[in-house]
């Protein structure tokens, strides 16, 4: 696994972890890596310090890492389960009915869909409130 920091044409600085340097390569090919808090594609490494492998008595760190890694995939699945079970599905509508919400137009709920970067900044700049819903971590079965 490796780590990098990451950041959006937007401004937005965030890590990612890959499987490889060329997993990243590959998923930044395919538009796959998005920042979390736009949900832009233009997504760049940034300037990082590497890790450099030491000595037995770094393994309870890299054990902490792990066991937050995890601890981070699984909450993320909880969020976006809960989402899912609770909130309205909108599909490519969503822009519109956030919209239509919050200028009352529309039953006041909580719903998810889908929208373009273009879309999330103009409901931004607009102050309609909107957050990307997480992505899945990748399915363990899947990855190389």
């Amino acid at each position: 696994m490796i780590r990098y920091a990451l950041g959006c044409d937007h401004g937005h600085g965030f890590e990612a972890w890959f499987g490889s340097s060329s997993d990243y390569d590959d998923q930044a090919e395919r538009g796959l890596v998005e920042c979390p808090i736009c949900g832009s594609t233009g997504v760049t490494k940034q300037v990082m310090a590497p890790a450099v492998a030491g000595t037995k008595r770094s393994a309870p760190a890299l054990d902490a890492a792990a066991k937050m890694q995890t601890m981070m995939m699984e909450a993320v699945r909880e969020v976006r389960a809960h989402v899912e079970q609770n909130f309205d599905y909108v599909g490519d509508a969503f822009a519109r009915e956030a919209r239509d919400i919050h200028e009352g137009r529309s039953e006041k709920r909580e719903i998810y869909g889908e929208a373009t970067v273009a879309e999330v900044k103009k409901l931004r700049d607009d102050g309609v409130p909107c957050a990307p819903l997480p992505a899945l971590p990748p399915d363990k079965s899947r990855v190389n």
